[in-house]
């Protein structure tokens, strides 16, 4: 495949070393300002580093979007002209609608909104995709590409901002409760690097459970509590102290904040 990353900041760079090392490419173009800050991509095979994006949108057929949403507007407008209709249009920029992107574009541009964690660096993101009508037709492109990432689901566009909270900003958030568990671990006896081990892939044991066999994790739980024992004792001082209560807060307070971005970006 034919790739272009428009705009290669911390997500960029993210998806690039995901494609890089999935061996998702036969060409891969990535595009910043300053290039500089790309240099660990120099030297890759077939990996090409530009600050001219007409230039990549010309040698690419899939072109993804990692900018700033302020930028966006503006560099669509100057890549428009060469837009075919080979060109796959993938956008992972939070609050810039379909509706935006085609007005700028076009609507029969094939045009995919993709929402990704961080965690797509190392083959693991959750990513989110909803497509324009055109878009319908390609969209099988981008979950093979995302799959190869991670793992895929296509929503509505009207649950993208949704998604970017659970996804995206949920890896913040499973890095909070994974410090917190490392923390424990310390004061508990062990050193940190072993704290952290433990809690690291205690954690990604317990989605690994989840994802392999399908259960609610209720059923995985019961089957590490037993009467009077210390998990179900641990179990309910967290819930005492709130724990699933201010995570769903914390997540309910994060999708308010970005509606309200949203807004004012109207």
């Amino acid at each position: 495949m034919k790739i272009a990353v428009i705009g290669t900041g911390n997500l960029g760079a993210a998806i690039a070393k995901g494609l890089i090392i999935n061996n998702v490419i036969t060409a891969l173009y990535l595009t910043r300002r300053g290039l500089a800050a790309l240099k660990e991509f120099e030297g890759y095979k077939n990996v090409h580093l530009t600050t001219d994006n007409s230039l990549a949108v010309k040698n690419s057929d899939i072109l993804i979007f990692a900018v700033q949403p302020a930028h966006l507007q503006s560099i669509l407008e100057k890549i428009a002209p060469f837009l075919t209709e080979k060109h796959i249009v993938i956008s992972t920029i939070t609050g810039f609608s379909i509706a935006k992107i085609e007005a700028l574009v076009g609507s029969k541009n094939h045009i995919i909104r993709a929402m990704p964690n961080t965690a797509i660096a190392v083959g693991k993101s959750m990513t989110c995709i909803c497509t324009n009508e055109a878009g319908k037709s390609r969209v099988a492109v981008a979950e093979a590409i995302f799959n190869r990432l991670g793992a895929t689901i296509c929503i509505p566009e009207s649950k993208m901002q949704a998604a970017t909270i659970v996804c995206a900003s949920g890896i913040a958030f499973w890095m909070r409760l994974i410090r917190a568990a490392t923390q424990a671990a310390v004061q508990l006896g062990f050193d940190a690097s072993e704290a952290q081990r433990l809690a690291m892939f205690t954690s990604e044991g317990a989605a690994q459970l989840l994802i392999k066999n399908g259960k609610h994790p209720e059923q995985e739980i019961d089957k590490v509590t037993t009467p009077k024992g210390c998990t179900i004792e641990g179990l309910n001082e967290m819930e005492h102290k709130g724990l699933s209560s201010s995570l769903i807060q914390g997540m309910v307070a994060s999708f308010n904040k970005i509606n309200s971005i949203k807004s004012d970006q109207v």
